[in-house]
């Protein structure tokens, strides 16, 4: 019987394993899988809404690799913000979007399934009226850029507004009233804050801690050719840039980075906060504890020291013949006798609980006393070379 089960069990392990295994291989399909994407032309306006588009027609058309379409493919689990920088186009991959950014043209790519649908439509709209703005000067392909890191930017901040209402509140709660609920939501404050600013900080790439990840923003910002390179109009127009001359973009990118660092910093402050508060909350708990086990401790040395009187009431309790049952004065004289031994067992062990509670910061260790001196009057006193003894 037990050898049935064990079969019956791998055999689901292999059924799951096939399944997961038959799930990956079809996020892997390098040619005939199906994107949706919105496009837009050089005046700004939607020249296709959700249109289904195959990889490879994608990438004949934009001179780009299939790795590349891995990057932007929502399909595709990929948590690591990237920005890549081709030949005639620049790839984005931040947070809610999913976009190829050309010297006339922007090809959003929707995210499948993905609850940030309503971002996506909010920064198509802000992306169509700046592609629309050709007064400013600024070339087409960083209007776009611009627009993705605005986007990005600002559901970062929108994020991390309710969060600060979440935890603002909860804190202030915590401060009137202590109890299991309000500690249990703290956790899962401090969780959620803690995913925040992990995704933050792959998206600003200023985190120490985050060295494995591929700085991507980071090595764009270091290296001059790819700089360069985003300046896409001016190649479509065969006069490329100096790999040193990149001050716009680099002050666009430098720009967005000090501004997520400034976000980062705040749920940095805010953490902080909670594992103070958390601290405080700990410490507390652990006085009234304390205070519980003082209590528990003063009802057991009280009832030591009733038990204490009660023995005698116990040895005189016994038939047995004493003779000072026939004294006229032994029931006061052990009265007495037993109430005062009651009180002084009692009294020795409250004593000895007092110090044992008395805890200094300089308690870890006794400090010796120092040598006290022989009083002597001033005149009989033996001079020295340092002065009088």
């Amino acid at each position: 019987m037990s050898t049935d089960h064990d079969q019956t069990f791998e055999n689901q392990e292999d059924i799951a394993k096939a399944a997961i295994l038959e799930k990956v291989m079809k996020g892997r399909q390098p040619t005939d899988l199906m994107l949706r994407c919105t496009i837009l032309d050089a005046e700004g306006n939607v020249k296709t809404i959700s249109g289904q588009f195959k990889k490879s027609d994608l990438c004949v058309e934009h001179r780009l690799n299939p790795r590349d379409l891995r990057k932007i493919d929502s399909r595709v689990p990929n948590l690591v913000p990237t920005i890549l920088v081709r030949r005639e186009a620049i790839l984005v991959n931040i947070l809610h979007i999913r976009a190829l950014v050309k010297a006339d043209a922007v090809v959003l790519f929707d995210t499948f399934g993905s609850v940030d649908s309503r971002l996506h439509s909010v920064f198509l709209y802000h992306l169509e009226h700046n592609l629309k703005a050709k007064g400013s000067g600024v070339p087409y392909e960083f209007r776009a850029l611009e627009s993705v890191l605005l986007s990005v930017l600002s559901a970062l901040e929108a994020e991390m507004v309710f969060i600060r209402n979440l935890v603002g509140g909860l804190l202030a709660e915590l401060e009137d009233n202590i109890d299991h609920d309000r500690f249990k939501r703290l956790l899962h404050y401090s969780r959620r804050l803690t995913s925040f600013q992990n995704r933050a900080k792959l998206v600003g790439f200023v985190a120490p801690s985050s060295s494995e990840v591929e700085e991507a923003l980071e090595e764009v910002l270091q290296q001059d050719e790819d700089l360069a390179a985003m300046y896409l109009t001016d190649r479509k127009n065969q006069s490329p840039r100096e790999p040193h001359d990149h001050e716009d973009v680099e002050v666009l990118l430098e720009s967005f980075s000090k501004q997520v660092e400034e976000i980062v910093n705040e749920g940095e402050t805010m953490q902080s906060n909670i594992q103070s508060t958390q601290e405080i909350v700990e410490l507390i708990l652990d006085s009234n504890r304390n205070a519980l086990l003082a209590l528990d401790l003063q009802v057991s040395i009280g009832t030591m020291g009733i038990g204490a009187g009660a023995l005698i009431a116990g040895l005189f309790g016994m038939n047995l013949t004493s003779h000072i049952e026939t004294s006229e004065y032994a029931f006061y004289v052990m009265s007495s006798f037993a109430s005062t031994l009651a009180i002084f067992v009692a009294w020795a062990g409250f004593r000895r609980l007092a110090k044992i509670r008395k805890v200094g910061l300089a308690s870890s260790g006794s400090r010796p006393k120092p040598p006290r001196k022989p009083w002597l009057p001033l005149p009989l006193r033996r001079r020295s070379t340092d002065g009088w003894l």
